[in-house]
């Protein structure tokens, strides 16, 4: 690991290990072990210490870290050549088994991911970055919502609009609906979540650095409707949220047809496209670069990143864990972070 440290005013970003039966503190392990990766940030980990050595041993690496006692005492600390480490004592080794989702996981994931939640309210942490976790562990282990980002906004008092968007390389997606049922997508596509979503994407885009960010919006029916004998969402809804969007100032185009508008992204002409449920832009993100992309949680007010893939259970423990989605995610977190206006603790 490099010698390179952050600068004594560089953002505060939490690391969290994800689901202790996954590939997360693997690639925590790796990413530490990164030249380069403690020069944007000062990196703080939160985490149970046999969990970490566990990673450092999966990974072939051993990564030092300071000790400090609690997540206030991080943005302070003179010497910045180490990430720091905040231990915790969530989860038992015999409690977890290595590629399985179990309860013990699922409440890990969240004790640790609350702590971080609680000092980034007050002023202690300026963004998180959390490895892979499960929600089908984390509902066994008391998740009372439909996935984590409701269980962020929750916590977090939001009463704005909040969406996730997946990026992967300099193309970002958002979407109107997440993880609902497909009966149930239509109700989601109104015009003001429309307007909502795409104005939150251009935002968060401005802050990850784009200046003018080129955002369009995807079809929800069939070859767009077909001039509405197909569905009429285009038309009565879409279009005008579209010239809403105009009205305010924010250069955003569409609907296009939702099988060829990952064309145009593919090709460089767009930074975002807005899409209407969830897999319509996550099989085209994940065919481009399954390895490589990203899951900002967006609208709340605290930067919240994590790869967009998943616990890989299938290799938990093996040591083939690929770091780059990761890094990406570590990467994207320190840029918005930077953005954010800061809180003193």
């Amino acid at each position: 690991m490099t010698a390179t440290s952050a600068t004594p005013d560089a953002p505060v970003v939490a690391l969290t290990l994800g689901d202790p039966a996954g590939i997360g503190p693997e690639l925590v392990a790796r990413l530490l072990a990164r030249d380069g990766t403690l020069a944007s940030a000062n990196v703080v980990l939160v985490g149970d210490p046999w969990l970490w050595l566990d990673g450092q041993r999966v990974a072939g690496l051993q990564v030092p870290t300071q000790p400090v006692a609690s997540l206030a005492d991080v943005r302070g600390r003179p010497d910045r050549a180490l990430p720091a480490f905040v231990a915790v004592d969530t989860v038992r080794p015999q409690d977890v088994e290595r590629g399985q989702a179990g309860a013990a996981g699922g409440r890990s994931v969240l004790q640790v991911l609350d702590r971080c939640l609680d000092a980034a309210q007050a002023g202690q942490v300026d963004a998180i970055c959390f490895a892979p976790l499960n929600k089908f562990a984390m509902k066994q282990g008391g998740l009372a919502h439909e996935d984590e980002m409701h269980h962020f906004a929750q916590h977090l008092a939001v009463q704005t609009f909040f969406c996730e968007f997946n990026t992967l390389d300099g193309l970002w997606t958002s979407r109107i609906s997440s993880h609902v049922p497909m009966k149930d997508v239509p109700a989601y596509i109104t015009k003001d979540r429309i307007v909502e979503a795409a104005t939150l994407i251009h935002r968060s885009l401005q802050a990850n650095g784009v200046a003018a960010p080129r955002v369009a919006v995807a079809g929800f029916n069939p070859h767009n409707g077909d001039g509405g004998t197909c569905g009429r969402e285009e038309i009565e809804v879409i279009e005008p949220a579209v010239r809403e969007l105009n009205a305010r100032g924010l250069a955003v185009t569409g609907p296009f047809p939702a099988d060829t508008i990952f064309l145009r992204a593919r090709d460089g002409e767009l930074d975002a496209v807005v899409t209407m449920y969830h897999d319509q832009g996550q099989i085209a993100l994940k065919l481009l670069g399954f390895s490589r992309g990203v899951t900002v949680h967006g609208g709340l007010p605290v930067p919240i990143t994590t790869p967009a893939h998943g616990t890989a259970y299938d290799i938990a423990g093996r040591g083939k864990a690929d770091v780059q989605a990761m890094a990406n995610a570590f990467a994207i977190a320190c840029r918005m972070a930077g953005h954010q206006p800061r809180t003193s603790a």
